[in-house]
């Protein structure tokens, strides 16, 4: 068992269900479409770091999809808002003895693995935080538990990351290179390898 945990949010690949900020300046077909593309970006990535690896479904859990290839254990995500929800998966890794825990989603099209390394590096000496253009953030890493970073949040808004940065103002923080979340039209760049699903709705 590694000391390391990667904590993956997703969920399953259902049309009208996923990307639904996006389908609406495009369509579920797209939104769909985008969103398995993100997976499998997600995926991939993920799949050879040298760290033991959960992802989280918000409903039930799918079986024989692209996460049987990699040593991924499968879970589902509590109930409650997100904060709620991250709060769980952290507990139940430090739970298990892990000591050093991040969470990603499955939304970053520009995420690497190699800046998922350099944060399971920076987080045996610090919390780690990857802000999103949109005021919110793409990963946190933890080395200890604790609740403050996921109460008294309105999730979703341009708010996330500044009232986290708050709760972490009295120690050193390591924050990683900005990156764009996909969830609307504008977000999708030309260069994007997402961009051939919504080059006829630019």
């Amino acid at each position: 068992m590694s000391k390391q945990l990667l904590i993956i949010f997703i969920r399953k690949p259902e049309l009208g269900k996923v990307k639904t900020r996006l389908a609406k300046d495009t369509s579920d077909e797209v939104a769909l479409a985008v969103y398995k593309d993100l997976l499998i970006h997600t995926h991939q990535i993920t799949k050879d770091l040298e760290v033991d690896k959960w992802v989280f479904y918000t409903d039930d859990i799918e079986f024989d999809d692209l996460w049987d290839e990699g040593d991924y254990m499968k879970m589902i995500q509590a109930e409650g808002d997100l904060g709620a929800k991250m709060q769980d998966a952290f507990f139940k890794g430090f739970g298990a003895g892990y000591f050093e825990i991040i969470i990603i989603g499955s939304d970053v099209d520009t995420l690497s693995k190699e800046i998922l390394e350099e944060a399971f590096e920076q987080v045996k000496e610090q919390p780690v935080i990857g802000p999103s253009e949109d005021g919110g953030y793409y990963l946190l890493g933890l080395e200890e538990p604790r609740t403050d970073v996921f109460t008294n949040k309105e999730w979703g808004t341009d708010t996330v990351l500044r009232d986290t940065l708050i709760d972490l103002a009295d120690e050193e923080v390591a924050i990683l290179e900005e990156l764009n979340d996909i969830d609307l039209l504008e977000d999708i760049e030309e260069d994007s390898l997402l961009f051939h699903h919504v080059k006829d709705f630019k």
